[in-house]
């Protein structure tokens, strides 16, 4: 398990249409120490965000008001930015080349954004070394 204290300072660019869960990671985030990047809500505001916004990993929920946030991770696989799906359909609403992408599956819980954020911070270490 992820010792919480490990992401104090992680910064996490938020992706998320719906503005109760979107105001539920950040207050989680901030709860442990991370710092939110936006939030955005739309694939458009995402992808100006990626672009210009100084971001360690990234939350992003794969629906976005009728839009998919696709081109927002294939842009951070280029990148070599670690990400997560923040997704209530499992891997089912997710393209083949993305079966091995860390999935945050909603309903969570702090404990499981605390997985989710140990397994991108892991990631990230590794992408440094």
């Amino acid at each position: 398990m992820t010792d919480p204290l490990a992401l104090k300072g992680l910064r996490v660019l938020v992706v998320e249409d719906e503005m109760m869960v979107s105001m539920l990671l950040e207050d989680m985030l901030a709860d442990l120490g991370c710092v939110s990047v936006g939030p955005a809500s739309r694939l458009d505001e995402a992808m100006v965000l990626a672009a210009s916004q100084d971001f360690d990993c990234a939350l992003l929920d794969v629906n976005l008001a009728h839009q998919q946030s696709f081109p927002l991770a294939d842009r951070l696989v280029e990148r070599k930015t670690p990400f997560a799906y923040a997704t209530g359909y499992g891997t089912a609403g997710l393209r083949p080349q993305d079966k091995d992408a860390i999935i945050l599956i909603k309903p969570f819980r702090e404990s499981d954004l605390i997985r989710v954020l140990g397994e991108m911070h892991a990631r990230l270490k590794t992408l440094g070394d």
